[in-house]
């Protein structure tokens, strides 16, 4: 009887050492998994602009100033909106190149093919400047993505005023986010189609209109 026993109790023991054995390596391997992969986004448009109606033949000269972003989107990862109002940071989620640098590039590709703009070189004669404040930055998964600043347009010349404007722009962007990384490029097309038009205005001596501010969606 006892050496029954006795190899009840050494099985048993031997059943958890092996579910013990089993629990270890399974955390060891979970702990070796690789982690999720890291998807790069970009504001530089996906297909070429569209020549716009109002673009010249002649080439237009600017000099884009350092934009000025918010700190808190000033950042690798994706910062989000969540629907109770609080900000998450997606560490999953980056732009492919600093955000002002992606802002910086989008506008200039846009420029470039909607309204033949090109950036000014030294020997340029007193080009236009683009000084670009953003003031928000708003990123909301599934819901919308939104940008809202402010503009100063001119060449540095005192006969000539500076002119302001505030804008602002928001896509919808229903789905996961690679559609809200679409809505950002056509909300930064959309920023970048208003400064060309009122870019070739000016350039022609008239008075542009400030775009509309947009509350949609």
């Amino acid at each position: 009887m006892r050496l029954r026993e006795m190899s009840i109790r050494a099985a048993r023991g031997f059943a958890a050492h092996r579910a013990w054995t089993c629990a270890t390596l399974g955390l060891m391997l979970a702990g070796c998994a690789s982690p999720p992969a890291t998807r790069l986004h970009t504001l530089m448009p996906a297909q070429p602009v569209a020549r716009a109606a109002a673009a010249t033949a002649a080439p237009l000269s600017v000099v884009v100033e350092p934009i000025r972003i918010p700190a808190q989107v000033d950042q690798p990862q994706w910062l989000v909106r969540l629907p109770d109002g609080s900000l998450a940071l997606l560490e999953q989620e980056r732009w492919a190149a600093p955000l002002q640098d992606e802002l910086r590039m989008a506008l200039l590709e846009a420029l470039g093919g909607g309204f033949g703009v090109v950036e000014a070189t030294a020997a340029a004669p007193l080009p236009w400047r683009i000084r670009l404040d953003l003031r928000r930055f708003d990123s909301v998964p599934g819901r919308e993505a939104r940008i809202e600043g402010s503009w100063l347009l001119g060449r540095g010349d005192a006969r000539q005023p500076a002119f302001r404007c505030d804008w602002r722009f928001a896509e919808p962007a229903p789905g996961g986010m690679p559609a809200l990384a679409a809505a950002h490029r056509r909300a930064v097309l959309r920023l970048a189609g208003a400064l060309g038009e009122s870019l070739q205005k000016l350039n022609q001596g008239e008075t542009p209109a400030c775009p509309a501010r947009d509350d949609s969606p």
